[in-house]
């Protein structure tokens, strides 16, 4: 009777344990959603739908561009980009690791702290990506070769927290974008 029940506790504090979807169903990949990942190759098809037979609607050409899972099935992410796409990318062709992207026009500076106020180590170019390892308080941790520094987590592209696309539009070109 004892082994049952510990059987049947820790099969509920796995199942508890898991990511969920925004409306509370598990996620096929147990991560959360949404979440931020990254293009792993140079060569990433952007498709219409969760498959093969689904309408390539272009070909992103930027590894390590940082997107956002809004919706997943096992073998498909359904990601929005920097400039507010919604499209279908194989798993295959993401990676966990994380970066940032400078999306505005002018240069952010990389802070030797987590303060406004302190020194400047280096600037972020605009359309610039690299790699972070943390964010606090505001604060991201980026890392690019030796440089190692904080961007204000507002000023770069690949933290928010919230959902950037509704997952429930159709995937193609943000609205107004052709």
């Amino acid at each position: 009777m004892v082994g049952v029940a510990a059987t049947a506790l820790c099969l509920f504090l796995m199942l508890s344990a898991q990511a969920t979807r925004p409306d509370g169903r598990p996620t096929p990949s147990s991560y959360p959603v949404p979440r931020w990942i990254t293009l792993k190759a140079n060569e990433v098809h952007a498709r219409k739908g969760p498959g093969l037979d689904h309408e390539i609607l272009w070909t992103y050409r930027v590894a390590g561009l940082p997107v956002q899972v809004v919706a997943e099935t096992f073998e498909w992410r359904k990601i929005c980009d920097p400039e507010g796409s919604l499209v279908w990318v194989h798993r295959s062709t993401t990676s966990g690791r994380r970066t940032v992207l400078n999306t505005g026009d002018a240069a952010i500076e990389v802070r030797t702290g987590r303060r406004d106020d302190a020194g400047v180590r280096a600037r972020l170019s605009p359309h610039a990506l690299v790699p972070i390892t943390d964010c606090e308080d505001g604060w991201c941790e980026v890392r690019s070769g030796r440089v190692r520094g904080w961007v204000r987590e507002a000023a770069v592209f690949g933290t928010q927290s919230e959902p950037l696309c509704e997952a429930s539009r159709p995937a193609g070109p943000a609205p107004g974008r052709r």
